[in-house]
């Protein structure tokens, strides 16, 4: 198995190749950030090229996310090549996106709760195989943020019948008279609606646009 590995820290990265190599596989490069590792990638002749690529998430120059967004270039480029996010974080917002689709060949592993080396071996031979491969606690938090993401699931029933008639373009008097409640009742649930959308005060009347086009892309 052929295997690119992208880890700020020396002493990992070190480690990743030594251990690999032990077990037989050829380590083709290691990269320090995100940007190094495309290039090693384009540099790579065609027949030399990994298998897996083993990238950790929170790398140089801002120590976030550049190890994500260095994952879906890759994958937007080449669908079929094969990566394992490999990190101390789980980071749902773009995690999700490299998830979303066809994942085959996609893995999510925590370094914390990789307790076996043999067990790290066998998903990086399965996402080399094409297989997706998550740490439970990974699926867990991607679930929870999927559940959470828009806010709708914590509006109450009322609040959801009033945000179908804004979906619709009526007024607060219309939602009023429509559901037999006072204009300050239909005001309270409009209120409510953006604290629980988190929809900020400083999006003034565009908040009421907001709410209605989180409601029409459910």
């Amino acid at each position: 198995m052929r295997l690119l590995i992208a880890e700020d820290s020396v002493i990992l990265r070190d480690g990743l190749v030594a251990l690999l190599t032990r077990r037989g596989h050829e380590v083709v490069g290691a990269a320090g950030d995100g940007e190094q590792l495309r290039v090693l990638l384009a540099d790579l002749e065609p027949e030399r090229a990994p298998d897996v690529v083993i990238i950790d998430i929170r790398m140089p120059p801002t120590f976030t996310d550049e190890g994500l967004h260095a994952a879906l270039a890759i994958r937007s480029a080449d669908p079929q090549q094969g990566v394992l996010l490999f990190s101390q974080y789980v980071e749902t917002r773009f995690a999700a996106q490299l998830l979303t689709g066809d994942a085959r060949g996609v893995g999510y592993l925590l370094k914390d709760r990789v307790a076996d080396v043999s067990d790290f071996i066998d998903a990086l031979e399965r996402i080399a195989d094409g297989h997706t491969v998550l740490d439970p606690e990974v699926v867990t938090q991607l679930m929870g943020a999927a559940r959470a993401d828009d806010g709708l699931t914590r509006l109450t029933p009322r609040e959801n019948e009033v945000l179908e008639l804004m979906a619709q373009g009526r007024s607060n008097t219309a939602i009023a008279e429509r559901l037999v409640l006072s204009y300050g009742a239909v005001e309270k649930n409009v209120s409510s609606i953006f604290t629980k959308l988190d929809l900020p005060l400083d999006a003034g009347d565009h908040r009421r646009v907001l709410a209605v086009l989180r409601r029409l892309n459910a």
